[in-house]
């Protein structure tokens, strides 16, 4: 089952910007509207870690 959210996005000068409604820290752009849809996907593949394997590392660091 494929999950469904909600892209607000606009243009900039240069590129088409945009993010999640339901995960608002999820932003990223695009030259054209289909490259920031794709890119959106791919953002969102990586922040809910759907490509990470099951044994993996994890580190503390200061920010």
């Amino acid at each position: 089952m494929k999950t469904k959210t909600t892209m607000i996005y606009w243009k900039s000068e240069k590129f088409w910007l945009g993010k999640l409604l339901e995960h608002p820290e999820i932003m990223t752009q695009g030259e054209t509207l289909e490259e920031l849809e794709e890119n959106m996907k791919d953002a969102y593949h990586m922040m809910v870690m759907d490509d990470v394997p099951e044994e993996y590392q994890t580190k503390e660091i200061a920010l």
